[in-house]
């Protein structure tokens, strides 16, 4: 199985556009960090975990031909806002796009696509196939699929186990119940928005806490605001183990 980072950013902090802070002008690769989403290929299967705002930017920058599946952690725009751009896929592969989404994730994308979801569709809109799920397991193609519920603040969210990888965005709780699903993996992701205390998010702090409570082999972090600094002051400071993730990074698992 291969994972790519897509993006590794968040809306949250400083704008990018216009912005004179030091991540903004570093010329560091690993400082330029889209919104945060997946892409997850086996021999069979390639998902994509959230279509964020720069979805058809990702998707060409990493030259993504195939795609089978979205799956959606939650209903935010900034992990939302790219669907209509699946419509490339729905051209290349003649089949409507499965998307697995909860009830109310389901229900905030029949709102803000809603000539996605007409009875009378425009010709050309994106051709979506919607899978509802639960928090329970769930197969998409040969990769399977465990939920594992977050909260972001009061928000649920879903982080997500496959095989011996797990993907945690936008989370500031896990219950003890949901850590367990998420325990000894191989390589763990999880977010790490800023050094400074925040609502709805792990400070870095609070994130490398975490890693060593679930004690994967190798955890990545992502969501990573401005405000935690430029990639290369922050990674060597992290313990053993514990790395930054950066757009474009691809693992093997």
């Amino acid at each position: 199985m291969k994972i790519t980072f897509l993006g590794t950013g968040t809306s949250q902090g400083v704008p990018v556009i216009a912005c004179d802070c030091s991540v903004c002008q570093s010329t560091d690769y690993r400082d330029r960090r889209l919104r945060s989403s997946i892409l997850i290929e086996s021999a069979d299967t390639s998902v994509v975990v959230d279509t964020g705002p720069d979805f058809r930017a990702q998707m060409l920058d990493n030259r993504v031909h195939k795609l089978d599946a979205v799956v959606f952690t939650h209903e935010h725009k900034d992990h939302t806002a790219g669907l209509d751009d699946i419509r490339a896929f729905n051209f290349r592969s003649k089949k409507d796009m499965p998307v697995y989404a909860t009830p109310k994730v389901a229900e905030q994308l029949r709102q803000e696509f809603a000539y996605v979801f007409a009875d009378y569709k425009y010709p050309g809109v994106p051709r979506v196939k919607l899978e509802l799920i639960s928090n329970n397991a769930f197969q998409v193609g040969d990769l399977a699929f465990l939920p594992i519920e977050v909260l972001h603040y009061k928000l649920p969210v879903f982080g997500y186990r496959i095989g011996d990888f797990v993907y945690i965005t936008d989370a500031n709780y896990i219950s003890d119940e949901e850590k367990e699903k998420a325990k000894n993996a191989k390589v763990l992701v999880l977010n790490a928005l800023q050094k400074e205390q925040h609502i709805s998010h792990f400070t870095l702090e609070e994130a490398i806490a975490m890693a060593q409570e679930l004690n994967a082999e190798q955890t990545y972090f992502t969501h990573i605001s401005h405000k935690l600094g430029r990639h290369s002051s922050i990674a060597k400071d992290l313990p053993q183990g514990i790395n930054l993730a950066f757009d474009g990074l691809q693992i093997e698992i």
